[in-house]
């Protein structure tokens, strides 16, 4: 099947976006934006779980119980994601850099199964992992699925509302094209937060 012409920049996008992030996080080097690589070390586990400040929000051991004011732990196995019930606490917490990427390959790995897949899975039975390594495999994983689920569309599933199956956006009340350019940021700005993260991390370190 021929990709519709529309869709081209933004897989375009993505493709940028899914590289950089991957090699922002799991190195040997990263795309500086200026042309020239940069070499990285790959995240540790320390720092995938690093608090910046009191009161964050993160992925933990089940057993130790959600953190400060989440409700429960999303997610399936040993580790889940601090989370809350709407309406959610308010300022919102700050979140870590693995519960920002815990949330984006959920999102990337549910909204591929609801357009190419099943559509049956859940967030109740996303696997969360407290390994950093393991976390960076399962975002590159989901975002090859969701990639290879645009593939399979053509214009008239870019115009159509709901054909997304999603149930926890608007995937329901909007064009599929729209959903699209959704994810695409998401990823651009999760992406963004993760580097920074990594920077003030490695900024902590330093004498």
């Amino acid at each position: 099947m021929a990709t519709p012409p529309r869709l081209l920049p933004l897989l375009e996008q993505f493709d940028f976006a899914h590289e950089r992030l991957l090699g922002r996080m799991a190195g040997p080097v990263m795309d500086s934006g200026d042309g020239t690589d940069t070499e990285v070390e790959p995240m540790t586990d320390a720092e995938y779980l690093w608090e910046p400040a009191p009161g964050c929000w993160s992925v933990r051991r089940r057993e130790d119980g959600p953190g400060p004011r989440a409700t429960f732990l999303a997610g399936s196995g040993a580790w889940g994601r601090d989370a809350a019930s709407y309406p959610h606490p308010w300022p919102p917490p700050l979140t870590t850099l693995a519960w920002r990427l815990s949330h984006l390959t959920e999102m990337l790995a549910l909204r591929a199964n609801h357009t190419a897949g099943s559509r049956a899975m859940t967030r109740d039975a996303h696997p969360v992992t407290g390994e950093a390594a393991a976390a960076v495999t399962a975002f590159h994983t989901a975002a090859r699925a969701w990639r290879t689920a645009l593939l399979g569309v053509d214009d008239t599933a870019l115009d159509t509302v709901g054909y997304c199956t999603y149930p926890y956006g608007s995937d329901a009340e909007n064009p599929f094209l729209d959903i699209v350019w959704w994810v695409n940021q998401e990823l651009l700005h999760h992406g963004a937060e993760i580097a920074l993260l990594r920077d003030l991390y490695r900024a902590r370190q330093r004498p």
